[in-house]
């Protein structure tokens, strides 16, 4: 079985990696469930083992129960309100990108930073669109700033839900260590922008203060309290150590209850297809784990990495970068699970990985979801030429990692975690 198991395991995370073949059509959620087939199909594993071993359902069932959360709430219009209230008191070009950046990354602390770029992308481009500012500096704003918010807890994006289900690290644990890493790596994201884009921004400031009149967007207020009471109780019950997954399904429960809101129109912005990548990659690394596969590529890296935590920090690190631009950090994150007991620190390297995969999605346009999701929803306006989104990724990546990762020491040799 290890010779069928690492054919499937390459040619999948050759789908994973972007591979194109003439015959086939298949994209990364697509690769992704031919490969988990093809490990049943091939005799790697039993149907038994795949619905018994396989699949982490509390991490399907924390992704589920945050999509109808977010589905409601976008319904209600919540997210658009937030920004459009926030930003319509920005009176300057570089003040209106430090309110942009601390709103994206203070949301999607709080929710998944893809939904946040969904629903914020389009005002943000009709605002700089009224206020006649370069795009680039508020749209990268929002992508970057939406990843290193996210940092912050275990809800912020998918992989970060992935390695609270399997770490089982308490969710105010996690955040306690966490958030200065996170708002450090907001604040030199915005550092970073300020400075690359100080011509453009000066230019318009000496022009005069904005003076932009954007209709509200429409609440509906009755849903949007509802929506604040129920992710309150859901961010409560993670607080206090109540299972992530059946606390996020309660609260959408309770939504879907009491919002009075057609339950068939709710579900039809969940994201069936994050949810079938994600089944489809537990399958497929549990079949290399199954046959060995994991340990031997562990081994060969192994000598890499070192024996001290720090060093593993920094080496295990600067691999994950890499890998995470390859293949995505979602899909290196279930693979580097395997890896992660085996350290000499587990709760350092799990943290240290939550930070590396999402800072990691600012350094190229096709690392991190959100990147995409900005650039595709903004249409003409986020067309950026690949080394010049390198050149500023490179710096909004490394300059937070190397603040981020030090905090974590710091705050390792103070007892904190």
């Amino acid at each position: 079985m290890m010779l069928e198991a690492l054919i499937i395991f390459t040619a999948t995370y050759l789908f994973l990696a972007g591979a194109k073949l003439p015959f086939l059509k298949l994209d990364r959620p697509g690769g992704a469930v031919a490969g988990a087939v093809a490990m049943v199909a091939l005799g790697v594993l039993t149907p038994e083992q795949v619905y018994r071993d396989a699949v982490n359902w509390d991490t399907l069932v924390l992704l589920l129960g945050m999509m109808v959360i977010t589905s409601v709430m976008a319904r209600a219009s919540l997210f658009r309100w937030v920004s459009w209230a926030a930003l319509r008191h920005a009176h300057g070009p570089r003040t209106l990108l430090v309110v942009l950046v601390l709103v994206a990354g203070g949301l999607s602390a709080l929710l998944v930073n893809d939904t946040v770029c969904v629903m914020c992308t389009p005002l943000v481009v009709a605002l700089i669109d009224a206020a006649a500012l370069p795009p680039l500096p508020y749209l990268l704003g929002l992508a970057f700033a939406s990843n290193a918010g996210s940092v912050a807890t275990l809800t912020g994006n998918p992989q970060n839900m992935l390695i609270g289900t399997l770490s089982k690290i308490h969710y105010a644990r996690f955040s306690a260590a966490m958030l200065l890493p996170a708002l450090l790596s907001l604040g030199s994201v915005l550092a970073v922008l300020l400075v690359a884009f100080r011509r453009q921004l000066r230019e318009r400031g000496e022009r005069g203060p904005l003076s932009v009149e954007m209709p509200a967007p429409p609440l509906d207020p009755t849903l949007a309290l509802l929506c604040v009471f129920c992710l309150t109780f859901v961010v409560t019950g993670f607080l206090l150590g109540y299972s992530l997954a059946w606390t996020a399904m309660t609260g959408a429960a309770l939504l879907l209850v009491f919002s009075r809101q057609p339950p068939k129109e709710m579900f039809a912005q969940v994201d069936g297809t994050l949810l079938l990548f994600f089944a489809g990659l537990f399958v497929v690394t549990h079949g290399v784990a199954q046959v060995g596969l994991t340990e031997r590529i562990h081994a060969a890296l192994a000598p890499f990495f070192g024996q001290d935590a720090v060093h593993q920090m920094f080496r295990f690190g600067a691999f994950s970068v890499v890998a995470c631009q390859v293949v995505s950090n979602v899909p290196f994150v279930l693979l580097a699970a395997h890896w992660i007991p085996k350290m000499a620190e587990p709760t350092l390297a799990w943290l240290s990985l939550a930070l590396v995969s999402t800072l990691a999605g600012n350094l190229t346009p096709v690392a991190s979801v959100a990147n995409l999701i900005v650039l595709e929803l903004s249409g003409d306006k986020g067309k950026i030429p690949f080394l010049r989104f390198l050149a500023l990724g490179a710096l909004c990546t490394v300059v937070p990692l190397v603040l981020a990762l030090a905090t974590l020491l710091a705050e390792r040799r103070l007892g904190l975690f």
